[in-house]
């Protein structure tokens, strides 16, 4: 590793501003205070925090030396309110449980820190009202933008997200009509594609395993039609609660057997339900693929490590959120988005299960 030459810090014995209040009322440190003790202007304090370009590299240094040794932490509403920018971006995702939407939240947190900005999340759960909630909360904290999962919201929410003025991106879902911009992919499409997938590979008697939330349910219904458009039996569903767990899995196999123990291959709505089907069939001894193949949803890191191995729906979560906080920083720098709307598609990665 290269040695790195660091500016010579500051002398220890310069002293600290000395306050006459007791401890437990001491007054925030203020940027005249970091001015005092690093020997510049207020003014030059301020550019070299936020214009940092603007003063030299000298007085930079003395400025954040300083502001280090008084634990001065820039009061970000206060320049906000100036320039009326917050360099804050809500994104409300289903749940923080799950890993499904962690890499595109790591994605989009990442690059918007690149450019200046700061991500703070939301858990909305599974239901409308919930999002409303946090939607109002957060539009009164004047974020710069708006990161929502899903395109589904009540009426209500839709018009606070319109007339919030901010860019709102909606991400992990397809629709032609976004409040403002939209990045995803199609849940029918996934539906009706495993179907296929499963019909190619010779399996006549297909049921779905899926978490009861619109998005799973979406993927059901085009799974079903598809199979009925091939001829083949309807399908057969069981849904548990979202977000959906290991031990869910495990007792909508039984469940789904004991309606019908014909059933060749399962469509789970995530990996975990899936992880959880591998683990009771082999409980109940029942070969997989040989005797039902099993498909899941997500790819999450543990898909290959299952035995045996897990097929799943892959989708691009990192490159969701890397065009979301592009999109985003696009708009606010006042550039056009002539493509609001963009499909990242999916992958169906094939390995043992099916």
């Amino acid at each position: 590793m290269p040695y790195i030459a660091l500016p010579t810090p500051l002398p220890v014995a310069i002293p600290l501003p000395k306050l006459s209040v007791p401890k437990s009322a001491r007054p925030s440190v203020t940027v005249v205070d970091v001015a005092k003790l690093a020997g510049v202007s207020p003014m030059t304090v301020s550019r070299a925090l936020n214009a940092r370009d603007s003063v030299s590299d000298e007085a930079a240094r003395r400025v954040l030396e300083a502001a280090s040794r008084l634990g001065y932490v820039r009061n970000r509403i206060a320049g906000g309110l100036r320039s009326n920018r917050s360099h804050l971006v809500a994104a409300l995702v289903p749940t923080l449980s799950g890993p499904v939407f962690l890499e595109s939240i790591e994605a989009l947190n990442r690059e918007l820190a690149v450019r200046g900005y700061r991500l703070i999340v939301g858990q909305t759960g599974y239901t409308d009202p919930r999002e409303d909630e946090l939607v109002s909360d957060i539009i009164s904290r004047r974020p710069d933008a708006i990161v929502l999962t899903g395109t589904i919201h009540t009426p209500e929410g839709k018009r606070r997200l319109l007339g919030a003025g901010v860019p709102v991106v909606e991400i992990w879902d397809l629709s032609y009509d976004p409040i403002d911009m939209l990045i995803g992919f199609s849940h029918e499409a996934v539906g009706a594609t495993v179907c296929q997938y499963l019909h190619s590979r010779g399996r006549r008697r297909l049921a779905l395993i899926g978490a009861d939330d619109q998005r799973s349910r979406r993927r059901w219904t085009a799974f079903s039609h598809a199979a009925i458009e091939s001829g083949l039996t309807p399908p057969v569903s069981h849904f548990v609660s979202a977000p959906a767990k290991l031990g869910d899995g495990r007792r909508a196999l039984r469940a789904l057997l004991a309606e019908s123990d014909r059933i060749d291959a399962i469509f789970c709505s995530s990996d975990m339900l899936a992880n959880g089907v591998l683990i009771e069939a082999s409980t109940m001894g029942l070969a997989v693929p040989e005797r039902i193949a099993v498909v899941g949803f997500g790819d999450l890191n543990f898909a290959a490590d299952l035995e045996p191995a897990l097929t799943s729906v892959r989708v691009d979560g990192q490159r969701i959120g890397a065009l979301a906080a592009d999109a985003i920083v696009k708009r606010l720098q006042g550039e056009d988005i002539p493509n609001r709307i963009i499909d990242v598609g999916f992958t169906i990665v094939q390995r043992r299960s099916a």
